[in-house]
């Protein structure tokens, strides 16, 4: 049994869903988000809340509850509150800054890099050392927060680099003589 999906979604006041088939549409203030489940779980709306059931005994069965449940309940948090992510930029010269919708790093390389912002996420730079990505799904925002870490990863020797928001580099000492 999935302790995760015996638990029913909520529906905050100002959020409303609607089930066609396998696929759910959940609305709240800050737009609309959908999630197209599979075979394997049936998803039932009574009055404020939403029911997530596996549809056999399988081993996918299982698995597929616990995780549409999940994504059910990201859904609701992505409409009513969204999702942030936060990035700290650390090396002499490692900088950002926004021009118009194109986010411009400047981490060490021969040139800049552009990253243009993708529809349905809002890129900031509050400083030039930080970048803040936000948005209403949580898989964009942590796919686009991901692909600006990649464009230089933490190092550990000084730990130049992006890294995540309160993410603990693992730091290694340097060489002896």
């Amino acid at each position: 049994m999935s302790r995760i999906g015996k638990k029913a979604v909520e529906l905050p006041d100002g959020v409303t869903a609607a089930v066609s088939g396998q696929t759910i549409e959940v609305k709240g203030p800050r737009g609309v988000l959908s999630f197209t489940a599979t075979n394997d779980v049936s998803i039932a709306i009574d009055g404020d809340r939403v029911r997530v059931a596996p549809r056999g005994e399988s081993k996918r069965a299982r698995q597929q509850w616990g995780m549409t449940r999940s994504q059910v309940a990201n859904l609701v948090t992505g409409v009513v509150s969204g999702f942030r992510k936060e990035l700290a930029i650390s090396g002499v010269g490692f900088r950002a800054r926004m021009q118009d919708d194109v986010l411009v790093l400047s981490l060490g390389y021969s040139r800049d890099i552009t990253y243009p912002m993708p529809d349905g996420v809002t890129i900031t730079v509050p400083r030039p050392t930080s970048v803040v990505v936000e948005g209403n799904d949580q898989q964009q925002v942590g796919q686009v927060a991901a692909e600006i870490r990649a464009w230089r990863k933490p190092e550990p020797y000084k730990g130049k680099g992006i890294s995540y928001r309160g993410e603990r580099v693992f730091r290694k000492e340097g060489k002896k003589k």
